[in-house]
């Protein structure tokens, strides 16, 4: 089973929905962490209401450090997504180590005004459901790293992506 880690700054909108879909619609085939490099301390709660809207468990995710993940006793990382958003001066992490690593950039909707962040969640999750199922209907337990970096760098350009990080 391959291990995704979804990474942004906060931890607490993006990153937590993209972890609820990767399990959610790679049961079996992908096991998928989520972190932050300035982690917001708890998910957003329009992150758990929009899970709930979709039949999905809200419990169990946290807001936590990428460093979590980077230790010597941490399983190792297989594919490292960022969604964090540079047109918006967003710094996205880069993640170390041998994972292959793909940027996703979708607009932070937890710093929408108050009267539009459903709305705002609402789309995020649309173009991060978008994403993984187009991830998830190819091959990628197959995939070498030369096959699976393409893959994602072309998912990351779907409509409604954001620029990718200058450090690729």
């Amino acid at each position: 089973m391959l291990r995704v880690l979804v990474l942004c700054t906060g931890n607490s909108a993006r990153s937590i929905l993209a972890e609820a879909l990767f399990n959610h619609l790679g049961k079996g085939r992908v096991e998928a962490v989520s972190a932050g490099s300035f982690p917001k301390g708890a998910p957003h709660p329009q992150a758990l209401a929009t899970l709930r809207a979709h039949g999905l468990p809200d419990s169990g995710y946290s807001s936590k450090s990428w460093d979590a993940f980077t230790g010597p006793d941490a399983a190792p990382i297989d594919i490292v997504v960022t969604v964090c958003d540079n047109a918006a001066g967003e710094t996205c992490p880069i993640f170390p180590g041998r994972a292959v690593k793909g940027h996703w950039g979708i607009a932070d909707p937890a710093y929408v005004s108050s009267d539009k962040v459903a709305a705002a969640f609402e789309r995020t999750w649309d173009e991060l459901s978008a994403r993984v199922a187009a991830l998830l209907a190819e091959p990628i337990e197959t995939m070498d790293p030369a096959e699976l970096k393409p893959l994602l760098d072309r998912i990351g350009r779907m409509e409604g992506a954001t620029p990718g990080p200058a450090h690729g």
